[in-house]
């Protein structure tokens, strides 16, 4: 008796030791191979959903060449027969050269002509598999082996148990690598981290002051027009800082209706308003841990810069409708396009906020004061069109570098990384269009203007004066109408109208203008 406790207990050891169920039984089958008289040992895994019983792991180890097969067959008669056997917990036995009909022997590999022990392997009461002993030639099964078999029985399902949930992990793991890379061509990428084009050019100062403030906690404050690519600086500081592994978010100010900052920001309790079904965690708690990126921090409501002074100063917040502080570990980077200072003087931000936001101050340059970079950001931009739209990749010439070098560029590289797009659109993969492209920029504005401007000049000959708002909203309506309800972009409406697209979008909020109702409008 002693003897099989101490044989249970290594059957039990290699079980668990090993992730591979094949190595687990191939050395279970060496220990067992002396106390059975077993000539070969079988693991089987029954899937029901699709009738088929399959060998997952064998041992001692299979001549080459040699396969473990049973019935290829399978109906739903048989399957079931075979798992209504399977919840009976009992070992079956077949003896040399009998033959039966019994269930468990359906599944049996072919070839097997000795003594038979067959025992049922369940996990969770709805995944099956099957232990097969094979005695060896001329050896003969007991009531006492057919015993140790039924010790067998837990070890060997806890393993086919893990090896199922092992199999599944990598079937997840394989989908998930398959959605990054779906995601990655979408985005016309080849790796998660954005390539910083300009990092040893007309990037070089920027970087080398976000290699100096990402290791540490300071808030940093980055500066630059629209367009230009703060996020990516944002983004560059957060994988090169000890939050890398933690959530980095980023929460656009100016595009939140001034009624909801407080519960994008800061979370909301159930019923604390109307609307409010469900406890929602707030953009602070999300990125606990992390970097939380609040970009286009000028147009943010007076209200909402209190309560974002006082997460600042103590690290705690309250969702809207609490009553229980909550602590949160986050790291500001602010970015925004406005002249903040300025705007203090104004009292139009807060002079407090601006000390705490502004410990760290990156000024990122547009474009145009870094044309060197155009070269590479170009090359970047155009492998990205090809693996985004599926085309055959171009490489810009020296023409193509010199007419986009002569270009302005007032949208940074957001706008050259559309130009590019088009440019890639009109090749369809055997040329790069940059030429068209790039009149395509400088015709759609100026056209629009003018349409939007002859539209106005037929309403004032028979409108009546209007008040100044009205006059206003009208006058953006028009934009929107010509635009087609686009508001950023080299054809949206902030071009046309001269001002900046989160101004127009305050603008439009208070004016009551639903600028989606103009997409694709005809009116």
């Amino acid at each position: 008796m002693e003897r099989f406790h101490d044989l249970l207990f290594g059957v039990w050891r290699e079980a668990c030791r090993h992730i591979e169920l094949s190595k687990s039984v191939g050395n279970i089958a060496v220990m067992l191979a002396g106390r059975l008289l077993i000539e070969q040992l079988f693991v089987q895994r029954i899937d029901a959903s699709r009738r088929r019983v399959e060998t997952v792991a064998a041992g001692p180890t299979r001549k080459a060449g040699e396969r473990a097969t049973g019935r290829r067959d399978w109906t739903d008669v048989r399957v079931k027969r075979l798992l209504r056997w399977c919840r009976e917990g009992r070992v079956a036995v077949r003896r040399a050269g009998e033959q039966t009909e019994a269930a468990p022997f359906d599944a049996v590999p072919d070839g097997l002509s000795g003594d038979l022990l067959v025992a049922p392997l369940a996990a969770q009461d709805h995944w099956f598999g099957l232990l097969v002993l094979h005695a060896r030639r001329g050896a003969s099964f007991s009531e006492k082996h057919a015993e140790l078999c039924e010790a067998l029985m837990e070890p060997f399902a806890v393993a086919l148990e893990n090896d199922r949930r092992l199999r599944e992990l990598r079937a997840l793991r394989e989908a998930a690598e398959a959605e990054k890379r779906s995601l990655l061509t979408k985005l016309g990428r080849r790796e998660l981290l954005e390539t910083i084009v300009g990092a040893e050019g007309g990037l070089r100062p920027v970087m080398e002051r976000v290699e100096l403030v990402a290791p540490g906690d300071a808030p940093v404050l980055i500066f630059g027009e629209t367009g230009s690519g703060k996020e990516v600086i944002a983004r560059a500081i957060h994988v090169r800082s000890v939050r890398v592994s933690a959530p980095f978010i980023r929460v656009n100010c100016g595009a939140i209706p001034p009624g909801l900052i407080d519960s994008e920001l800061f979370g909301h309790e159930k019923g604390s308003f109307t609307g409010a079904t469900s406890t929602r965690r707030g953009w602070f708690e999300r990125a606990d841990g992390g970097t939380l990126f609040l970009d286009e921090i000028g147009e943010l409501a007076t209200a909402a810069q209190v309560r974002l002074l006082g997460v600042l100063q103590d690290g705690t917040l309250e969702r809207v409708g609490g009553e229980r502080p909550i602590k949160v570990d986050v790291r500001i980077v602010a970015a925004t396009h406005r002249d903040l200072a300025g705007m203090v003087q104004n009292g139009e931000f807060r002079e407090d906020l601006w000390y705490r936001i502004a410990v760290f101050p990156i000024v990122l340059p547009p474009l145009r004061e870094r044309l060197q970079d155009i070269a590479a950001l170009a090359e970047h931009f155009t492998l990205r069109a090809a693996t985004r739209f599926g085309l055959r990749p171009q490489t810009p010439t020296p023409e193509h570098i010199a007419l986009l070098s002569s270009y302005h560029w007032p949208g940074n590289v957001r706008e050259l990384a559309s130009v590019l797009d088009r440019a890639a659109i009109l090749g369809d993969g055997d040329s790069l269009q940059v030429a068209k492209a790039l009149g395509v920029v400088a015709d759609v504005p100026a056209l629009a203007r003018r349409a939007a401007s002859a539209e106005l000049a037929q309403g004032e000959k028979t409108a009546e004066i209007l008040p100044l708002d009205e006059a206003m909203k009208r006058h953006i309506e028009r934009a929107l109408v010509v635009s087609r309800g686009r508001v950023e972009g080299p054809q949206g409406a902030a071009t046309l109208l001269g001002i900046n697209p989160h101004t127009l979008r305050a603008r439009m909020r208070r004016l009551g203008v639903d600028w989606a109702s103009f997409r694709h409008s005809s009116r």
